[in-house]
């Protein structure tokens, strides 16, 4: 097993970390379990969870997730697994979490509630990775950084990660730690797959230069990916249910992960992997892992037979011709999520 540090951080992680946002929803907690000890048997180390999950996020169920994952490891030994949670971002952001009564920031104040409650769930006394969820476009940056630095020097949290961020709050945050001795964040969760390159068009640089470690999220582009949508776009699964929500915002998600180019796309990749004796979602994977800016890349799964594709990228090192045939998909269709 090749194990990769996030950042500069003495975090070693697996190439692939397992995501946990569908337990409590769509998985419910024996085949969370069953999911969660596959991953664990087969090498992976790293597991990645928020207080929000599961998705969609309701008032109902947030922190359930967190719950699940923590009665599971009660019968693994800690220092054997590298537990990441996020503290839910702004309610000045992209949309109003269910947390808080929906006043969440990324002060002081939100900072130590979410990271006690997630404590809590987790039914641990640290946690290894801790991330904001996503920015606070009003709290100062030296009020945040501040904050999650005082949660490593009580032992609570071991490292910090950033998250749905971008180059400029990124960088500026890590300024703000190096001008005032806070601990930095070594690693940036966004979104990035074969159908969205978006990431390598400024933010690499950023992490090359700072040594900041990508975890990429989403690499199967929520599922688009693993071609199922390209045998029925009827098919049970995410998307499906999405594409009934109320919520525009939802909506409007599924029409950039979903459309005539991504799944356009999609068939390409498809026929590359299948000439590579592989499915869609290896090669989707296998894909997102070979960067050198990648420490680990994120996978969900809602059954075992899921996660089986995803595994067996664990071990893929996809070759220069086929990862030239990638990007001329790439180039004939550019920006399919826009």
């Amino acid at each position: 097993m090749e194990y990769r540090y996030i950042g500069k951080s003495g975090l070693r992680v697996s190439p692939i970390c397992l995501g946990t946002m569908t337990f409590g929803t769509s998985v419910d907690k024996k085949k969370a379990f069953a999911i969660l000890d596959m991953a664990f048997d087969t090498g992976v180390n790293f597991f990645d969870t928020a207080e929000i999950y599961p998705v969609p996020p309701q008032a109902e169920t947030v922190g359930l997730t967190e719950e699940i994952v923590g009665e599971w490891l009660q019968g693994k030994n800690r220092d054997a697994v590298i537990l990441a949670t996020k503290v839910a971002g702004a309610a000045s952001g992209w949309f109003v979490p269910p947390v808080r009564f929906g006043f969440t920031a990324i002060d002081r104040h939100h900072i130590i509630r979410a990271v006690e409650g997630s404590l809590k769930r987790l039914q641990t006394d640290y946690i290894d990775l801790y991330q904001m969820h996503w920015p606070d476009t009003v709290v100062p940056k030296e009020e945040s950084m501040e904050a999650f630095d005082r949660l490593v020097g009580e032992g609570k949290v071991r490292y910090l990660g950033t998250s749905n961020d971008t180059a400029y709050g990124t960088t500026k945050a890590n300024m703000i730690c190096s001008y005032n001795g806070y601990k930095r964040f070594e690693s940036i969760q966004n979104n990035f797959s074969l159908l969205n390159r978006r990431f390598l068009d400024e933010m690499v640089e950023m992490c090359r230069n700072e040594k900041i470690s990508l975890l990429p999220y989403s690499p199967m582009a929520g599922g688009v990916l693993s071609g199922k949508y390209n045998i029925d776009p009827d098919v049970s699964g995410r998307f499906a249910s999405y594409a009934k929500s109320p919520d525009q915002r939802v909506r409007k998600m599924v029409a950039r992960f979903l459309n005539a180019k991504t799944l356009a796309a999609t068939e390409r990749y498809i026929t590359i992997a299948k000439e590579n004796g592989m499915s869609a979602a290896t090669l989707a994977v296998a894909w997102s892992k070979q960067f050198d800016f990648v420490a680990s890349t994120i996978v969900g799964a809602t059954s075992c037979e899921q996660l089986g594709d995803s595994l067996k990228a664990m071990e893929i090192e996809l070759s220069g011709e086929t990862l030239a045939r990638c990007d001329e998909v790439h180039s004939d269709i550019l920006y399919p999520m826009g």
